[in-house]
């Protein structure tokens, strides 16, 4: 496995680096999350996601990608700079979608969906691995720290709608 992100992005949430290990590695971890958190997400829809996430597995040569949130530099608006390389590795593109729901919302979002112009497929596994992330954190936090908690749920819910709104793997 690669190694995580440590820095934070929008809303305090931990970056999510990514792995080279096939989703299904995280299955029974993300399931018993999703037992877990029964009554505080929306587990089918969840499941819905993890799902289409195991559905599209990469079949690509892999590429080179960054793999942290919370690492691009800004001035005037404008990208001047991406930093910290140390989760950087060789593998599947989605680990540098992942941002999409950690560091963007709304219209920078959609901005960033456009510009990297990625298949269905990749858009379904970086929000399966950005779900499993923050149900695993959020079940770790739940009753204990409840501000990192709710910066979890909201982002399950921005993951959990993206997937409503581009379908079970759409773009």
């Amino acid at each position: 496995m690669g190694s995580r992100a440590a820095g934070r992005s929008r809303d305090g949430v931990r970056g999510h680096g990514c792995s080279v290990a096939p989703y299904g590695h995280y299955d029974d971890e993300t399931r018993r999350c999703l037992t877990a958190l029964e009554g505080h997400v929306d587990t089918r829809r969840a499941a819905a996601v993890w799902g289409a996430a195991l559905a599209a597995r990469w079949q690509g040569t892999p590429v080179w990608f960054h793999g942290a949130t919370g690492n691009l530099l800004v001035a005037d608006g404008a990208l001047t700079a991406v930093i910290d390389f140390g989760t950087s590795g060789v593998g599947d593109p989605a680990c540098d979608l992942v941002i999409a729901w950690g560091t963007f919302s709304g219209d920078s979002r959609e901005a960033f969906r456009r510009t990297v112009a990625q298949d269905a497929g990749t858009w379904a596994r970086a929000r399966g691995w950005f779900l499993w992330k923050s149900l695993m954190v959020m079940s770790e936090t739940l009753g204990t720290d409840p501000e990192r908690t709710a910066s979890h749920h909201r982002v399950i819910d921005e993951v959990l709608a993206d997937h409503d709104r581009f379908g079970g793997v759409g773009n």
